[in-house]
């Protein structure tokens, strides 16, 4: 068992939880996700990393309520425990030797890009960071984010926090003006990604996205994470994004399809969350 030893509510849909696991805090690095049950009779999920501190022992976990599992995990308590947390999982982002990078992260996808910003800065990397939401109510991470950057850009789809537009707004301007990073590293949702890339490919700038949405059973294999790449030889072959990922070449991936497969379980997944949430209201969960 592992005991929940923080839980906070970042906005109204995303929660953050410091979880007491130390044998995972030892080896986890950002990019990297874990595995977990909320209780005996629960699916496994996987869930991104977004912090963890060795000393103490415990790996934070930030996660939108967007399903069952992660309703009843939400309806935990902090000092109450979760049955299973396993990892870490998954490659970790590549850090060593980057010297200039742009992290550009979208929505809940921010917790996962913090992560990744602030170990580059603690490695001396100059972090240049682009993050958006769709308005201010929905902003996590602001303070975290300023910390571990040189400059930040803060972008909100209606205007109300920071400047009005999307992502690739401030990146687009950026590469226009002839300013080049090491990587650009995109995380968010994969239209997002996808958007990104066809900001940075036409000057041939190196970029990094985390295929992270579309993972499910965070083993390879429930299949559902297959993701089709692309060689610069126009071969395309089947990768898994938890066992091969979560990180790809952004240039290599095939977005349209990776987009079309994450919508295939969208009704089932609702129809799920509702009836727990209807188990929660009524104490059967």
């Amino acid at each position: 068992m592992y005991k929940i030893v923080e839980k906070r509510e970042l906005n109204p849909t995303v929660t953050f939880m410091s979880i007491d696991a130390p044998l995972v805090a030892r080896k986890a690095e950002p990019g990297q996700f874990i595995i977990l049950r909320v209780d005996d009779d629960g699916e496994r999920i996987p869930l991104t990393i977004a912090g963890y501190d060795r000393q103490v022992g415990t790996v934070d976990i930030i996660f939108q309520i967007v399903g069952a599992t992660t309703a009843k995990l939400n309806a935990k308590k902090q000092g109450e425990y979760i049955t299973d947390f396993v990892g870490p999982l998954g490659n970790p982002t590549e850090t060593e030797g980057v010297k200039k990078s742009a992290i550009v992260g979208g929505g809940v996808g921010c917790a996962i890009a913090y992560p990744v910003a602030k170990k580059l800065h603690e490695l001396g990397c100059e972090v240049t960071s682009i993050i958006g939401f769709r308005n201010k109510d929905l902003v996590i991470l602001e303070d975290e984010f300023a910390r571990a950057s040189g400059r930040l850009f803060k972008m909100s789809d209606d205007g109300s926090w920071g400047e009005q537009g999307v992502v690739t707004a401030p990146l687009a301007k950026l590469l226009e003006s002839g300013e080049r990073f090491d990587v650009v590293i995109a995380i968010g949702p994969v239209i997002m990604m996808k958007f990104v890339t066809l900001t940075t490919k036409p000057y041939n700038q190196k970029t990094i996205v985390s295929m992270n949405p579309i993972m499910i059973d965070g083993t390879g294999m429930c299949g559902g994470c297959r993701l089709t790449v692309v060689d610069n030889e126009g071969k395309r072959s089947t990768k898994f994004a938890c066992v091969d990922g979560p990180d790809f070449d952004a240039f290599t991936v095939d977005f349209d399809e990776a987009m079309s497969r994450g919508r295939m379980y969208a009704d089932f997944e609702q129809r799920a969350r509702e009836a727990t949430c209807n188990l929660l209201k009524k104490g059967e969960v």
